[in-house]
């Protein structure tokens, strides 16, 4: 087993500690930085903590947050069916690189993830590939199709312990059909992940509904459509007594019902909702389209700069629980193509903790502790998952990643490590770089590279 002595680095962004992983956990927190024998502030000294750590791999982390390892909740791996835009092994890589030792692949593959026997294949080529634990998602419906409830309790039950279904990329749309699957859950302790868009509302919709959409002749896609089925399901759920969680949450008047939703829960009990933003919709907005350049084409569609700012300040208040990626790989010739023929989609592991810092922390809205909160221990809880988004303390599981805030780079397409290249962010300018990643004390990167 692999020992790694951290030396120097600053726990949720705090005072500089040396960090000791061995035998996948964390044997050894001493908040110290000297390294001349003097004590340290837990009463032993330097010298005692090297010598315990004899053999150890030494990592220079000075100047580098320490973070618990991220956990996504909404990750597309492709696997089965479409790996010529992504595999598990390269999808694993390229969060790997982001510093994430967990994700969730969404269900939406062919065949679809909603039998024991997919997800069981999607779990068991995680853990070959082994660059971040994968929990697959399950279907809510058969096929996708929003007709008949998938085999809910057999994916649960399987090796794969499926705790979190989503029909994502379709609304579970039939109200009847929504209910049943809340109340099924209900029984394992499961949550259903809603994508929460009016299927009548945003037939052909190509981009936010608004002035620009009229002046660009693209259909556009009107907040209501979200809204409407997130108010929906916050009461069914509150009905039914089950977990609801709302995937990629875009609009202010979606914030605001999400905020209603948690202040009944406050007042009244029995109300369990949570919900998630996506970088892209933290920093770029509609005028975007302006470009008519697929790469901005996304589902929901980049909003206003009105709600940008609404979904920063419910981030930050804790109305929007969790930032979740939805890394959407394409192929090429899904990409380069007529706005309206373009894939909806857009990646967004191995830039979403660069994102966060310039929207949330360089801004003053979230300090690094509250980072974690919301990159690592709140969805690790969502999705019932064990030995993720614990504290850096002695005897947790040795899940991390050391983070540059201070850094600077380029993105470049090319460098990235999914087998697609279809990032808003090719060429800009972005802070903050991933230095290492441990899964169970086992690095996954050093120095920015895979291992």
């Amino acid at each position: 087993m692999s020992r790694y002595l951290i030396q120097g680095a600053a726990p949720l962004g705090g005072a500089p500690a040396d960090i000791l992983l061995e035998d996948g956990v964390i044997r050894r927190v001493s908040t110290s930085s000297t390294t001349d024998g003097r004590s340290t502030t837990d009463g032993r000294s330097t010298t005692d903590s090297t010598a315990h750590a004899a053999g150890a791999e030494i990592v220079d982390a000075t100047e580098l947050i320490a973070l618990p390892g991220l956990v996504d909740l909404h990750t597309h791996l492709r696997e089965p069916g479409r790996e010529d835009a992504e595999t598990v092994d390269t999808g694993t890589q390229a969060a790997a690189l982001g510093g994430f030792t967990a994700v969730h692949a969404m269900a939406n593959t062919d065949p679809v993830a909603d039998t024991a026997g997919v997800v069981e294949q999607v779990w068991r080529l995680g853990r070959e590939a082994g660059h971040c634990d994968v929990f697959p998602v399950g279907a809510v419906t058969v096929g996708l199709a929003g007709e008949r409830l998938a085999e809910l309790g057999a994916m649960a039950d399987s090796a794969a312990r499926v705790r979190v279904f989503s029909d994502d990329g379709k609304c579970v749309a039939d109200p009847v059909l929504m209910r049943r699957a809340l109340e099924y859950v209900r029984a394992f302790d499961g949550v259903v992940a809603q994508h929460a868009q009016e299927p009548r509302l945003t037939e052909d919709a190509q981009m936010n509904e608004g002035e620009l959409s009229g002046r660009l002749g693209l259909r556009g896609w009107p907040a209501v459509a979200e809204e409407a089925i997130i108010a929906r399901d916050c009461l069914l759920a509150a009905h039914v007594g089950s977990r609801l969680h709302v995937c990629h949450v875009s609009t202010a008047g979606s914030v605001e019902i999400v905020r209603w939703a948690k202040a009944r829960a406050r007042q009244e009990g029995g109300w369990d909702v949570t919900a998630e933003v996506c970088p892209h919709h933290l920093l770029l907005t509609d005028e975007l389209a302006a470009t008519y350049d697929p790469i901005y084409k996304v589902n929901p569609p980049l909003r206003t700069a009105t709600d940008v700012e609404a979904l920063r300040a419910g981030l930050a208040d804790g109305t929007i629980d969790v930032v979740a990626t939805d890394h959407a790989p394409h192929p090429h010739e899904d990409k380069d193509c007529e706005w309206q023929a373009a894939a909806f989609g857009m990646l967004g592991l191995e830039t979403a903790l660069s994102i966060v810092q310039e929207t949330m922390v360089d801004t003053g809205l979230l300090d690094w502790a509250g980072v974690a909160v919301r990159m690592s221990r709140t969805p690790a809880r969502i999705g019932r998952l064990d030995g993720h988004g614990r504290p850096i303390a002695e005897g947790e599981p040795a899940n991390l990643v050391l983070y540059d805030p201070s850094a600077r780079r380029t993105v470049d397409p090319a460098e990235l490590a999914s087998l697609s290249r279809n990032t808003p962010y090719a060429g800009m300018e972005l802070p903050g770089r991933v230095v290492a990643t441990f899964l169970r004390g086992k690095a996954t990167v050093i120095d920015g590279k895979l291992q």
